[in-house]
């Protein structure tokens, strides 16, 4: 009788100038039973190439690298058809280089000095379609959105809107929402706008980020 195959491994493809650094995260990576490194690439440039070959389905990236850099190969992987969830790993947490790369595309970032066990687990998170932050860098985030004087409060949104805003705090796409809503996606896609603009917003991780302040994520 033919063995049952086992679940599929999530395909990472490492991007950082350091090969030390690529080398360290290659070793740990190796030894997760569902984590599969599947190549490396030591600038933005060649990071956007390897993907377009390889497919990953998660690409560690750091920021700061020589030639292309993080923010401009995140700008070109959305470009990709189906591009890869990208999880920053770097040691820059300022909000001048965080919120560019969440703005290019970005769906987690975390500092280099990250728990090895609790980068693991970003990774099957980013996977899942989650966004991810290190504490530190979600309450940068916030503390920056605190200071607009144009934020909003919850009730300027309606009960469709507040659910909505819910469901893209935990991750979901807007195929997902509408799923979860019984809604069509054109649906979904004209409230994401209409909370974007109440809120005074640029992006969905602004929204995550907002909805997570106010209580409207579980």
């Amino acid at each position: 009788m033919a063995d049952t195959p086992g679940p599929r491994r999530i395909r990472v493809l490492l991007v950082d100038d350091h090969q030390v650094v690529r080398r360290g995260l290659r070793t740990f990576l190796e030894v997760q039973e569902d984590i599969e490194v599947v190549g490396e690439a030591a600038d933005g440039e060649e990071g956007v190439a390897r993907a377009g070959e390889l497919r990953p389905d998660v690409i560690l990236m750091d920021v700061k690298m020589p030639g292309t850099d993080g923010i401009e190969a995140l700008r070109r992987l959305r470009e990709l058809a189906d591009p890869a969830r990208v999880l920053v790993v770097t040691s820059f947490t300022e909000l001048r280089t965080v919120v560019p790369a969440l703005r290019a595309g970005a769906a987690g970032y975390v500092h280099k000095d990250i728990d090895p066990d609790a980068l693991a687990g970003a990774i099957r998170s980013v996977h899942a379609g989650h966004v991810l932050l290190q504490p530190e860098v979600a309450e940068a985030l916030l503390a920056a959105q605190d200071d607009q004087p144009s934020a909003r409060r919850p009730g300027a949104l309606t009960d469709r809107e507040r659910e909505v805003l819910g469901l893209i705090a935990d991750g979901r796409s807007n195929r997902e929402i509408a799923r979860a809503l019984v809604l069509s996606e054109k649906t979904v896609k004209t409230h994401v706008s209409n909370i974007l603009m109440k809120l005074d917003l640029s992006d969905r991780t602004q929204a995550a980020l907002w909805a997570v302040r106010h209580g409207l994520a579980d």
